[in-house]
């Protein structure tokens, strides 16, 4: 059978310069592929030309006939008025379903994306469940691969575990843009690098991201070792040169081009191999206070008609959490994790002194310097790169030193030719680096990020990582990041939506806890519980003496109100 879907030397420019060129990729049966590369390499764009949305400057597209592709982008958005209800009929119409199957397929993925009210209004929704609802609004179609750009952004951790299970227990294809690592360690059956500097432009890996990771260092090696040896035959050769060999006999104007052919092989090998790094560097203070924030006793109600985090409208007040006692001190690194609407950004807002309790106090050291880095990324985008770096000359000041513009922007990963180029012709990685580029130029006591990592590469999430861990000011992240999760934070700070909170000494500790609440609130024993997660019954069931529905008598139920 011909695979689902067939690249074969695509080049796609914006430009002068090319994304990327004479890329081939397929998809086959069952194949889940994850696509990882560093920001600007084209990932987004390699993915809409496989969904068909884009048209590749070279090369062709062919699709399986009959074969249907789904394609959720990264930013999901719906008209505003629209009900979840009926951003899924609509989706059920173009996918022609037949009338008297529609409400059965609309109440199964709905129950399958966990939709409780059909009729709050889609763009009234939080990230998250934006996120969720595109995802089930792409399989109503019943596509044979999925094509999902970046779809753990906005997810929280819930979430995102609810897509690794749709993902893993399914037999469609999915084509995966994710910097997550977890994430991709447990749904990739094959893992692809979009990189300049593997020679064909990819590098295919069948297995996990593990293994992906131990096969990339192989390659890498190789290619380390390749480039020793030609550089010492070219050395060689250029000696020979040098002496000034007549080119009168076949044998020298052989061994001319040869060597020529060996400069040129170099120079293409060291311009691939040349791998740049964001330089991030967070300042701190030199404060030695202890204490810096203190929360004593705070309660937090959300009013009527408001959401936490931009989510859907409630039309009563809900409390966020009670009685909330946490002290932030110099050094400390906290996770604070929680469901969408949970009240993170929200606690955010109370440390910052934007909104007051509704109970309890805040204590903040005097004179306290907080840098806050938002998940909205507010960015001017007809800013031009150099206003957006350097808003007051072509300067800035960096640790009391004066730094060019364009060293600054060089620090980043951005070209000089990109200073004079609008921000919104930036890619969303690329927009992550330029306000962490603007927080660090500001030294702090206390960092708070919320949701940095969404569209960075992995590279740039690894000096990300190091960082943080080097900072010697405090720090508040809330990520749904795992494995940076795990690897930053020295406590947790949990938030379960219902009103309660605690501190754990890591992730796991904090997920267990909140098992055990949901156990305690069905009120199922721990065999239960044991029973419930390998889905088999502990004893036989009763014979059922129910008569199965015929056809027509199942298609007259799923019509049912």
């Amino acid at each position: 059978m011909p695979p689902i879907l067939n690249a074969q030397s695509v080049t796609k420019q914006f430009g002068a310069k090319p994304l990327f060129s004479n890329i081939s990729l397929t998809v086959e049966e069952g194949d889940r592929i994850g696509l990882i590369g560093p920001n600007g390499a084209g990932k987004s764009t390699l993915l809409a030309i496989l969904a068909g949305q884009v048209e590749p400057d070279s090369g062709e597209l062919a699709v399986r006939k009959r074969a249907r592709a789904a394609y959720v982008p990264q930013d999901s958005r719906f008209a505003p008025g629209l009900t979840i209800r009926q951003v899924l009929e609509r989706a059920l119409e173009a996918a022609h379903v037949l009338d008297s199957e529609r409400e059965g397929r609309l109440r199964e993925i709905s129950g399958r994306a966990s939709f409780a009210d059909l009729e709050a209004e889609a763009a009234s929704l939080s990230g998250g469940w934006r996120k969720r609802l595109a995802i089930a609004e792409a399989l109503v179609c019943e596509p044979e691969v999925m094509l999902l750009d970046e779809p753990t952004n906005h997810l929280d951790l819930a979430g995102i575990e609810w897509l690794e299970e749709l993902l893993t227990s399914s037999s469609l294809a999915a084509v995966t843009v994710s910097h997550d690592r977890y994430f991709l360690e447990s749904t990739s059956s094959q893992v692809i690098e979009l990189n300049r500097i593997f020679a064909e432009g990819l590098l295919r890996v069948k297995g996990n991201f593990s293994r992906f990771l131990e096969e990339k260092q192989a390659y890498l090696e190789s290619q380390s070792r390749m480039q020793d040896s030609l550089r010492n035959q070219v050395k060689t050769e250029i000696e020979w040169l040098r002496r000034g060999p007549k080119a009168r006999t076949t044998k020298s104007k052989a061994r001319i081009d040869s060597a020529n052919e060996m400069i040129s092989q170099l120079a293409e090998v060291n311009a691939r191999t040349v791998v740049n790094s964001a330089g991030i560097d967070f300042g701190a203070s030199q404060r030695k206070t202890k204490r810096l924030v203190e929360f004593e006793d705070v309660s937090y109600d959300v009013p009527a008609g408001v959401s936490e985090d931009g989510g859907t409208e409630v039309s009563k007040g809900r409390r966020l959490f009670t009685g909330l006692k946490f002290i932030l001190t110099a050094g400390m690194k906290v996770g604070l994790v929680g469901p969408n609407g949970s009240g993170k950004t929200t606690l955010l807002r109370l440390l910052r002194g934007e909104i007051d309790p509704v109970e309890g106090r805040i204590r903040r050291a005097d004179s306290l310097r907080l840098v806050y880095f938002s998940q909205t990324r507010e960015i001017d985008e007809n800013l031009t790169l150099r206003r957006a770096l350097a808003p007051e000359g072509d300067s800035v000041i960096y640790q009391d030193r004066v730094v060019h513009v364009a060293s600054w922007a060089t620090r980043f990963l951005f070209t000089s030719e990109q200073l004079n180029q609008p921000v919104r012709n930036l890619s969303g990685g690329e927009r992550a680096r330029v306000l962490i580029a603007k927080l660090m130029l500001e030294p702090a006591d206390v960092l708070l990020l919320d949701e940095p990592t969404n569209d960075l590469d992995i590279p740039t999430l690894e000096i990300l990582e190091e960082n943080l861990l080097d900072f010697p000011g405090a720090l508040i992240l809330v990520t749904h990041d795992r494995y940076l999760l795990n690897r930053v934070s020295s406590t947790v700070l949990g938030l379960d939506g219902r009103g309660q909170a605690g501190t754990f000494a890591d992730y796991r500790q904090w997920e267990d806890w909140t098992e055990e609440r949901d156990k305690q609130e069905r009120g199922e024993t721990e065999q239960d519980r044991l029973v419930r997660k390998a889905g088999t019954p502990t004893e036989e069931p009763a014979p059922s003496n129910k008569k199965k529905l015929s056809y027509l008598e199942a298609r007259e139920f799923a019509t049912i109100e």
